[in-house]
């Protein structure tokens, strides 16, 4: 078999019948993709990361195979937009993982305001200044984190959520564009429709 015969659907009808060739047939067919969208990454991170472009690519492969198995075409979404976003969405996890995990010794300094309801929120203004984020106002793992940060995601759209996670990761405004391939004015929006959410969050 070769991939160029074949389109993304009946592929992913062939691995749906359990065919190995056709599982890497779309792998090979999607791995410029991969490698393009790492080397995009890699790029902004070499110097601040553990990372290996070979680390990024790998976490490409696993988006793509997450996409295989979860594609709907039902949705009416095509599989190359679902699958790019799957690939670009693993691969930001692990930068910002990454990042989080070299913050680690500092989990105890970050700054909370306490309400009487005895509820702990960050001090968003801090957490989300145009600055680079100061080590010292990270926002570090707790429970009171994975709390807040249920909360702020069912607020936020797939693509704001990457930003502020990057954001929080300590990445600037124009690195972020350039790991998401999109405009330094656009990330600068999206954070501004943040900041309004979070507002909303923490007024609540």
């Amino acid at each position: 078999m070769e991939y160029r015969d074949f389109n993304d659907y009946e592929l992913l009808s062939y691995i749906g019948e359990a065919n190995e060739e056709a599982v890497e047939i779309l792998y090979k067919k999607y791995e410029p993709l991969i490698t393009s969208i790492a080397k995009r990454m890699y790029k902004q991170i070499e110097k601040r990361s553990g990372l290996e472009l070979s680390d990024l690519i790998q976490e490409g492969m696993v988006g793509l195979s997450f996409a295989i198995h979860t594609f709907d075409d039902k949705n009416g979404t095509m599989f190359y937009t679902y699958a790019r976003t799957c690939i670009e969405r693993k691969i930001i996890s692990a930068i910002v993982s990454t990042q989080r995990l070299k913050h680690r010794p500092l989990n105890e300094a970050i700054s909370y305001n306490i309400e009487s309801t005895g509820r702990e929120l960050v001090d968003f203004d801090v957490l989300l200044s145009d600055n680079t984020l100061n080590p010292e106002v990270m926002l570090i793992s707790s429970e009171a984190e994975i709390e807040l940060q249920n909360d702020i995601y069912h607020y936020l759209g797939d693509q704001e959520r990457q930003i502020l996670e990057l954001k929080i990761s300590g990445f600037t405004y124009p690195e972020i564009a350039e790991l998401l391939d999109i405009s330094k004015k656009k990330v600068d929006n999206t954070m501004q429709r943040i900041r309004a959410k979070l507002k909303k969050i923490r007024d609540k």
